[in-house]
């Protein structure tokens, strides 16, 4: 979970902070783990520290191949959601096919390690998308989608206790960590005003990788995570295969419809809140009176795609001042403030006009780099703000 949340923090970190832009954020990050891979598959044992250098990279890089198809390439969410679970059916089904077993414990072969670490992608792109389409495309926030995914754990824990298959078990959970880890990671960085404890994306990643840290060096001292062979066998007979197999469709049935349901009922309640609203709802900004704006906002709502933008053209036309009176730091602050209303309106804006909205998210995505980037520059702010205004209007 330390890793799935530095998976989300670090990615942000890379292509918003250092303004790398996702497309070379993915190709840091995929020459990274294809280094530390080279050595996860020289080593012939099992090396804390070399293995869970090669989990963060993965869980980032995963985390960046989601948004390239969502933002990057336009794909919908429900798309990469159920083409990440194909291709993960398809690698277990053809791991299992060719060694008879999934379980991590009897990994001792370079085929069998690559069937693992493809898996290992699959699950951490499957849980983002699965994420994000919880907290974003359906509007349920990052919080409620965490308290979701941890009591789906619980519930999986609980029933591995009472007999359900611990191969079947741990990988959903370890699906499940990607979007627990997300929330959490989002939790920490949000600013206080929104319920989040105002850490940043920066100062998250440093915490969490020093946890991981701590945590690697622990057991490479103590050995704890360390599991004897004859633990593979128990783990292998301790349930019928027959039972097995029973029990893995029964758990996807019952995913797929409570799923299911959760899914119809929420489009259908954001259906019916799109028909019946005349004007765009965002979330209520409290602090639209902390710079006064010098800009007249045009509040006219007829024309717009997504209905009246005035809160976002005022948060943008603010953070503009702030840039114009050489108050980056301010600036950095006060567009936390347009990130927090976009992404929380998104289930409501983005059915009205996705083509509109795409633009729009595109042109927030630029200011948000280029103002909260490390060492910003006050001409590309400015620049990047005017162009978002623009696009608002």
């Amino acid at each position: 979970m330390l890793c799935t949340t530095v998976g989300e923090t670090a990615a942000d970190f890379l292509n918003v902070n250092l303004n790398a832009g996702l497309t070379l954020t993915s190709i840091i990050t995929g020459v990274l783990l294809v280094i530390a891979l080279f050595f996860q598959f020289r080593v012939k044992k099992y090396v804390p520290g070399i293995y869970w250098m090669a989990v963060v990279l993965i869980s980032v890089f995963g985390t960046l191949v989601t948004d390239n198809l969502t933002d990057s390439i336009g794909v919908p969410l429900e798309v990469s959601t159920l083409l990440f679970s194909i291709l993960l059916g398809i690698t277990f089904f053809w791991w299992y096919k060719k060694e008879g077993t999934l379980s991590i414990h009897s990994i001792f072969t370079a085929k069998r390690e690559c069937f693992y670490w493809l898996a290992i992608l699959f699950t951490f792109a499957l849980g983002t998308a699965t994420g994000d389409l919880m907290a974003e495309g359906l509007g349920l926030g990052y919080l409620l989608t965490g308290i979701i995914v941890a009591i789906t754990i619980v519930a999986i824990s609980l029933a591995w206790k009472k007999g359900l298959h611990p191969i079947l078990s741990f990988w959903i959970i370890y699906i499940l960590t990607r979007p627990l880890g997300a929330s959490l990671g989002d939790l920490l960085s949000q600013p206080k005003k929104y319920g989040g404890f105002e850490l940043g994306a920066t100062t998250t990643s440093v915490i969490f990788l020093s946890a991981i840290l701590g945590t690697v060096i622990y057991l490479t001292v103590t050995k704890k995570d360390v599991i004897e062979n004859e633990h593979v066998k128990d783990e292998e007979t301790s349930t019928l295969k027959m039972s097995a197999l029973g029990q893995l469709v029964t758990t996807v049935i019952v995913f797929l419809i409570i799923s299911g349901i959760g899914y119809t009922w929420r489009m259908l309640f954001l259906q019916s809140m799109v028909l019946t609203s005349t004007e765009q709802t965002l979330p209520t900004d409290t602090s639209l009176s902390s710079v006064t704006s010098t800009q007249k906002i045009n509040t006219s709502s007829k024309a717009y795609p997504l209905g009246d933008v005035t809160n976002l053209k005022i948060i943008v036309q603010d953070t503009l001042n702030l840039i114009n009176q050489n108050n980056l730091s301010g600036a950095a602050t006060r567009i936390d403030d347009l990130e927090y209303q976009w992404d929380n309106s998104e289930a409501l804006l983005k059915p009205k006009n996705k083509t509109t909205w795409i633009a729009v998210d595109d042109a927030i995505d630029i200011a948000l780099r280029q103002v909260r980037a490390v060492h910003p520059d006050a001409q590309k702010c400015k620049t990047a703000l005017e162009a978002l205004l623009t696009v608002l209007n």
